[in-house]
Order: C-alpha cells, then structure tokens, then sequence
C-alpha cells in the first residue's frame, strides 16, 4: 500500500504498472503452485465466492450434482438455491471414512444419465476426514463428468494438482493453509469447463465493449482487485515454499494431532471424533463433553489463552449425517507456528475443565 497502492490495469503510471506485475506474479505462483493454467486462475473474494462461481457458473437446468456428506454450507447452500431456482437436483454421498471401496460403491449408484458434476470437499472442516479425491476423479472422468474440489482445508497443507488429481474446479480460500489475508481466495479451473460469470463490469480491458470481455482470466475479475491481500497471498506461497513445502508443514501438524489425541484419550468423560478422520494424516481434531455445550467449552479454552472453533461450524451436512452432539463439537485446529508444548498445555486446561476445576 505504501510503494504502489494503484489499481492494477487501470493506468500507464509507474505505480499501476508494479501493481499489474504483482498480481500477475501471484497469479502465476498460484498457478504453477497448483498445476493449473495462469489465464484460467481467477481471484475471488474468498472460497465461498469460488464455489459459487464453479457451481453457478457452470451448471444449467436439468443437470444433476453429487456431493459428500461433510460438504460445508458453502457447497450445500448454493445448491440449495439452484434446486429452488433452477431445477437443478443434487444428492448427497454419505463418505464412510474407513472403507473406501464402500464410498466408491454408495456413489456409482447415485449417477444418473443427467449428472453432470461430482463436487466434494478435500478434508472435512468438522472431522479432519479427508477424502480420496483421485478416486472421485477417476469415477468422474470414467463417466464424463465434472469433478470439483472445495480445497477450503487442504489448500497449502496436501499436495493439489489440477492435470495429476483430474479436477477440473478447484476452489481454496487465500487466508488458511495459503497464509495470505482474510478476504482472499482462489478458482483453478481446467480446459473442460468455461464457467459463465457471476456479475460483470470493468475488467480494464475492452472499455468501449457493452458486452463483458471474453479475456481470461479478467472476464471473471471485475471491478478492483484486493491488491494488498493479492501482495498477501503471493507472500504466503513464498513462506510455504522456505518451510519446505505441503508435506513438511503436513507433518508438523499432523503430529501436534497426534500427540492431542493421545492425551485427550486418557480423559474418560471426552468424546473424540477421530473414528471419522479416515486413513489421511489428520490436522485437525474434534471433540465434546457429555455435560457441556462446546460453546462453553470453546468460553474456559479461551480464558487459558486458547483460540478454538465451537458450534455447527457452518457444516449442517457434516454434523447431521454422522451423529455430533446436540451444540455440535470443538475443534482444534493447529497451525505450523503452534507446539507440542502449546499442545501440552491445551491437553492440561481440558483435563482441568473435565475434572470441572475451571468454570
């Protein structure tokens, strides 16, 4: 903001220039990042805006959607609208994390001559499953159609790759596992799908058009683009990169997991949640307690200096589909700058809440 706060593509001053450079740097770290194209990299204002581009964007009247049964309201919602709107018709997968060869079965059976996309989320938000997406992307591909991946999750922590995982709408949040601003996010999306645009206006190209510009990526990119989380974002594939990569930051917090499992485990009056997290590394893990809402678990967390997500967390499907508690779960979510001593330290407060020593 100091050295070159102008609006990208919007002038021939020094100042708009370096603005264009940076956002077109970020858009091909993105790109290269996640194995997709540089003009078919689109920024949005968050996952959810990418969602709903790939969803709205793409399907029509009369098509049919799969999605699993961990899907966040950013996937439920949308389609909701479409179904109410638009006669577009969706079913829901349920995923039965320990038996892969099951899921694959449950979902061959829920295509029809009019389905047109399979969509599910990379690692649920509410259990830390995570799905085998190339075998989503394989039964996809073997029957012609779409396959798109909420990576809201994943993005920064598993290895992605649209040509390698066959997808071919992949949507993330900037401000997660990418280390960028909040109010940041991304849509990858393949040479099979042209998405339509969601609204339209100046895209710095084209001015004296009526009709929106059929360039890419900025056909999509109307009005200003978020400059400074833009900047953000490119530094946080920066920091992922000098970490060492997906993997080594998968490994730390995976581990920290571990280890919170394990002493989580020793509380008799706890119920963990890790039965659903599947074969994958886990990263995040949830929780309750038979005599406590988890809002007011998340209130005694927070008083020991503990930041954690309680409630529903914007996943009805999740929640409902495989049995929380009334008041939903904790979730503890552990980043590469947390500890196992932080770790230690959360594990003693829980037992303290349990035993009822902190009220």
């Amino acid at each position: 903001m100091c050295c070159f706060g102008a609006n990208p593509g919007r002038g021939g001053h020094r100042l708009a220039a370096k603005a264009g450079e940076t956002v077109f740097e970020t858009r091909q770290a993105v790109a290269d990042f996640f194995g997709g194209m540089v003009a078919r990299t689109v920024f949005c204002g968050n996952c959810t805006h990418a969602i709903n581009l790939a969803l709205k964007g793409t399907l029509r009247t009369g098509d049919h959607v799969i999605i699993s049964s961990l899907e966040h309201n950013a996937v439920l919602r949308p389609l909701e609208r479409l179904r109410a709107q638009n006669g577009i018709e969706y079913d829901v997968l349920r995923i039965d994390p320990q038996n892969e060869a099951e899921t694959l079965l449950r979902a061959r059976k829920l295509i029809r001559p009019e389905t047109r996309m399979l969509f599910v989320t990379h690692v649920s938000n509410v259990f830390g499953t995570v799905l085998p997406i190339r075998m989503f992307a394989s039964l996809a591909k073997e029957n012609g159609l779409l396959f798109g991946v909420d990576a809201a999750q994943s993005a920064g922590v598993f290895d992605l790759d649209l040509e390698n995982d066959g997808i071919d709408l992949l949507c993330m949040p900037g401000h997660k596992g990418l280390f960028g601003p909040m109010g940041t996010g991304v849509l990858l999306f393949s040479e099979r799908v042209l998405p339509q645009t969601l609204m339209e206006g100046g895209t710095g190209t084209l001015s004296l058009a009526y009709a929106q510009p059929e360039i890419l990526p900025e056909r999509y990119e109307s009005g200003t683009l978020n400059l400074p989380g833009i900047a953000g974002l490119g530094a946080g594939l920066r920091f992922i990169r000098q970490y060492g990569g997906t993997q080594a930051i998968r490994t730390h917090e995976a581990e920290l997991i571990r280890v919170l499992r394990e002493d989580l485990s020793v509380i008799r009056s706890i119920d963990l949640f890790d039965t659903l997290c599947g074969a994958g590394e886990q990263t995040l893990l949830s929780f309750s307690l038979p005599d406590k809402e988890s809002e007011e678990i998340a209130a005694m967390l927070d008083q020991c200096g503990f930041a954690v997500r309680a409630g529903y967390h914007c996943a009805a499907l999740a929640h409902t589909m495989h049995g929380s508690p009334k008041g939903g779960t904790v979730r503890v979510s552990p980043s590469v700058f947390n500890t196992k001593k932080q770790i230690k330290n959360f594990s003693f407060c829980m037992n303290q809440i349990a035993l009822r020593k902190i009220l």
